[in-house]
């Protein structure tokens, strides 16, 4: 099964099935740790396009551990070898850089081999790596924003340790979210995109449709802003965010995922991204539409064969108290 092969090929049911993450150790703040925490020791691979990887960098500046753990993001480009890093003449919004760390280096696969010369799984972002063992210590997104939660604060300013992204009384609330959310709507809009038979499609979009308008509903009963009736963003909004933010701009059109907009279908939904993206540096800071917008339509050659990228919708976010102009004449009537 080559990499830019979605759903595998001569699966009849037309499903995309994600594969599960390979490296999966930990950072821990303790005695005789594998992987202590320590300053400038971990690099993240990232790609700004990728919402899996868009997580990490969104928790990395809560937690304040710019100066603690670097980065760099892949090209947005993804083919045949997986992602690859851009060239020094290349120039890309972001922290877009060659491999910081192994010079010729060409592609992340390259820092999969390094550790493992028989790897046969997927050359995913994030890429959690250990500077001083050359070692990958994890590629799965939701275990690596754990681990810095808590593990740096010895290492953070003080400010930075009062930043609760998982509150011990809602953790359970928490949990029990992320487990419809990631199946219905994170990897739901996947699913819609990358099905190949009508059947699966449909199947797809509609139980993505339903989740999120459940999440209008909880938006639209939270006591607070966010999801939960949390007092300020946790983890649920993080997961969250990086799908909506992604939902327009992509999703609608490159997936198929057009029975509503965000912008126009749902209020809440939108009020809560614009929050996020606009009040919150963390959020605005780490989002690259530009990266978003051109890794998904010239990548999925199967999706896209002309690699044509749409212009709108436009512009990429609205303004925090702008809306469309059908909402706008919506609200004027009331």
């Amino acid at each position: 099964m080559a990499i830019t092969d979605w759903v595998k090929p001569g699966d009849s049911s037309g499903e995309f099935k994600r594969q599960q993450s390979v490296f999966r150790s930990w950072i821990e703040n303790k005695p005789d740790a594998e992987f202590p925490p320590e300053k400038g020791r971990y690099h993240l691979y990232v790609s700004y396009a990728c919402p899996w990887a868009h997580r990490t960098l969104i928790v990395r500046q809560l937690k304040g551990l710019q100066d603690v753990i670097s980065y760099n993001s892949v090209h947005w480009h993804m083919g045949e070898k997986g992602w690859r890093f851009a060239t020094p003449d290349e120039k890309l919004p972001g922290e877009t850089t060659p491999d910081p760390l192994h010079e010729g280096f060409t592609h992340l696969r390259d820092v999969y081999f390094e550790q493992n010369p028989g790897y046969e799984g997927r050359f995913t972002v994030p890429t959690l790596y250990d500077k001083k063992t050359n070692r990958i210590v994890s590629n799965e997104s939701s275990e690596i924003i754990r681990m810095m939660y808590r593990e740096f604060d010895g290492l953070v300013e003080e400010k930075y340790r009062g930043v609760d992204l998982f509150p011990e009384k809602l953790r359970k609330d928490i949990e029990e979210m992320n487990d419809w959310v990631y199946n219905d709507v994170n990897n739901g809009v996947y699913k819609s995109g990358f099905a190949t038979t009508q059947e699966a499609y449909e199947s797809a979009v509609t139980t993505l449709f339903t989740s999120l308008t459940r999440l209008e509903s909880h938006l639209s009963t939270s006591s607070t802003p966010y999801l939960l009736s949390a007092p300020a963003p946790t983890e649920a909004d993080i997961r969250l965010y990086t799908t909506i933010i992604r939902f327009d701009p992509v999703y609608v059109q490159h997936f198929k995922c057009n029975i509503r907009s965000i912008r126009s279908g749902y209020p809440h939904l939108h009020k809560w991204l614009r929050h996020l993206y606009w009040d919150y540096p963390a959020f605005k800071d780490t989002t690259e539409f530009e990266h978003i917008k051109k890794h998904y339509t010239r990548s999925h050659s199967q999706i896209n064969p002309h690699a044509i990228t749409p212009v709108g919708p436009l512009p990429d976010i609205l303004g925090k108290d702008d809306e469309v102009e059908a909402v706008k004449a919506v609200l004027e009537k009331k």
